[in-house]
């Protein structure tokens, strides 16, 4: 089976949400754990290089991205990536009051930094819950997920 960044990092995810991971390991520790799962070194260098670059958004200045009448615009390596069903998706969580303007561009952001060609309504949602998990004041809109994405996908196995 050919695993991807997004393998790696549902796993090491779910694997810290059902408290099986120690939140204080090293990325050594990580990194050997997931070899022992069976994942590729390559794949996890990229999964350690993405959360990194989530990591780093709470460096950038923050700005407001748009008023209620906004409306956002996908350019064309953006709709390749992320099909009609999944921006579907987004727009309806930011209609809900689950994602803001500049989380949904966060979100954005994270998939067009992963390594794939396209990414699948099930993933996006793995996206969106590793997302909001670190943006902090986003608690409440990660619950809300968390329960409809459990709801909706059986337990993730490697």
């Amino acid at each position: 089976m050919k695993e991807s960044v997004i393998d790696v990092l549902m796993y090491l995810f779910e694997s810290y949400m059902e408290g099986d991971g120690d939140t204080n390991s090293d990325r050594d520790q990580l990194q050997s754990m997931l070899v022992d799962a069976g994942f590729p070194n390559i794949e996890i260098e990229k999964a350690f290089d993405w959360l990194e670059g989530l990591a780093s958004y709470h460096e950038r200045p923050q700005l407001e991205l748009s008023t209620p009448e906004s409306i956002r615009l996908y350019h064309d390596s953006e709709i390749e990536k992320i099909d009609i069903d999944s921006r579907g998706f987004l727009q309806f969580l930011e209609q809900m009051g689950v994602l803001t303007a500049t989380s949904r561009e966060l979100i954005i952001e994270r998939i067009m930094a992963l390594d794939t060609d396209s990414i699948d309504l099930e993933q996006l949602r793995w996206i969106v819950l590793m997302v909001l998990f670190n943006l902090p004041g986003e608690e409440a809109a990660y619950l809300w997920l968390e329960d409809m994405v459990f709801e909706t996908t059986s337990s993730y196995l490697h």
